[in-house]
């Protein structure tokens, strides 16, 4: 049997060979981007964990705050020095009751701290906004810890 003849009878293990190396290597290359997401997500996660820690709180669960903020700080990071971001946080720091019952009270800054140093790690870039609506609210350290 010549050569020739050996390689156009089996040309299609040539060709799925071909197919295979390419879906691998296509395969291997989203690996790597998302092991490589993963550790960051995981590296920002911890460093949020350490920043609790040195703030007097116990050490959150890193998975909890990668699968909440991920790599580019989810939902947090989302213009939030806004009017409406800052409504809702006023919202949230009352008293607690509802509807007729609820008061406005003044908020612990430990809460803002943390926002901010979410900000501060997952987007820099938006911590001045955040900063300026931050100096224009009244807080106090309300909550013992």
């Amino acid at each position: 049997m010549s050569p020739t003849r050996f390689a156009s009878e089996h040309r299609w293990i040539y060709i799925g060979a071909i197919v295979l190396l390419v879906a691998l290597a296509v395969i291997g290359i989203i690996n790597y981007e998302s092991v490589k997401t993963t550790n960051q997500a995981t590296e920002k996660a911890n460093r949020l964990a350490d920043a609790a820690v040195e703030a007097g709180y116990p050490r959150p669960d890193t998975d909890t705050i990668v699968r909440a903020l991920g790599t580019d700080g989810g939902i947090v990071c989302e213009n939030p020095g806004s009017a409406l971001k800052s409504a809702l946080w006023k919202i949230n720091v009352s008293n607690g009751a509802a509807f007729v019952g609820a008061r406005p009270v003044i908020g612990d800054g430990a809460a803002l701290r943390a926002e901010a140093k979410i900000l501060e790690i997952y987007c820099p870039d938006r911590l001045d906004s955040f900063q300026d609506r931050l100096n224009d609210l009244k807080t106090d350290d309300t909550v013992r810890r």
